[in-house]
C-alpha cells in the first residue's frame, strides 16, 4: 500500500525536464516582452527626437521671417543687406526694438544654423565683428546638397529661378529659407523639408 502512495504521488508532480521546459519557455516568453518593450520605448523616443527637432526648426524660422522681412539700412548707412551665399545671409535689422540697427548673420556650420549678431558700438558707431554674440537655431541639418538660402529678384512669380551666385545683392527682393532634419538617419521617420518665403517689406517693388 505504500508503495502505491508513493507511485501516485510521483505521478502527479513534475519531473526534472517538465521543471526545466517550463523555466524555459517563461524565459523566452520574458525575453519577448523585454525586447518589445525596449523597442517600443525607443521608437517612443526617436519620435519624440524628431518632432521636438521639427517644433526647433518651426520656432526659429518664424523668428528668421520676422527678423528678414523688417532688414533695412544700418545704423551707419550701409545697404540692407550685406552677404547672400547658399548657406550665409547677413543683414541689417533692429530685432530688439531699440534705436539700433543689428548686423543679423545666419549661417550653416556642419548640421547647425547658427546666428551671430553686432550691435553697433563706439564713437563714431562701427559693427566690429570681435562683438559678435553667437546662438544656435536648428540642429540636425541634412541635406547638405540643398541651399539653405535662396535669393529672388522683382520678377519672382513662385517658379523662377533662384538668382545665380555671385548674387547682386542690389536686386535681391526676396529670400527662400530651405531646411532639411533629419534628427536620425539611420532611423524612422525620414528627412523633412521646412520652407518659407520672406519678401523684404524695405525693399519691394513688385512683391
Amino acid at each position: 500500500m505504500d508503495f502505491l502512495k508513493n507511485s501516485r504521488k510521483l505521478k502527479s508532480g513534475f519531473s526534472v525536464i517538465e521543471v526545466l521546459a517550463s523555466i524555459f519557455i517563461l524565459t523566452l516568453i520574458g525575453l519577448a516582452v523585454y525586447s518589445f518593450q525596449k523597442d517600443v520605448f525607443l521608437l517612443n523616443g526617436i519620435i519624440f527626437g524628431s518632432l521636438t527637432a521639427q517644433d526647433e526648426a518651426r520656432r526659429a524660422l518664424k523668428s528668421m521671417s520676422a527678423e528678414i522681412r523688417a532688414a533695412s539700412p544700418s545704423s551707419i548707412g550701409a545697404y540692407a543687406l550685406s552677404q547672400t551665399t547658399a548657406s550665409s545671409f547677413t543683414f541689417y535689422s533692429n530685432i530688439d526694438s531699440d534705436f539700433f540697427k543689428e548686423r543679423v548673420r545666419y549661417f550653416l556650420d556642419g548640421a547647425t544654423l547658427k546666428k551671430g549678431v553686432i550691435k553697433p558700438s563706439g564713437s563714431p558707431l562701427t559693427y566690429n565683428p570681435a562683438n559678435e554674440i553667437l546662438s544656435e537655431l536648428i540642429h540636425n541639418i541634412a541635406g547638405a546638397a540643398t541651399s539653405t538660402f535662396s535669393y529672388y529678384d522683382e520678377n519672382y512669380d513662385g517658379t523662377t529661378q533662384a538668382l545665380a551666385e555671385p548674387i547682386d545683392i542690389a536686386i535681391v527682393r526676396l529670400i527662400k529659407i530651405t531646411i532639411v532634419i533629419d534628427k536620425n538617419p539611420q532611423a524612422l521617420p525620414g528627412p523633412v523639408t521646412f520652407t518659407t518665403q520672406i519678401s523684404i517689406r524695405n525693399l519691394k517693388d513688385n512683391l
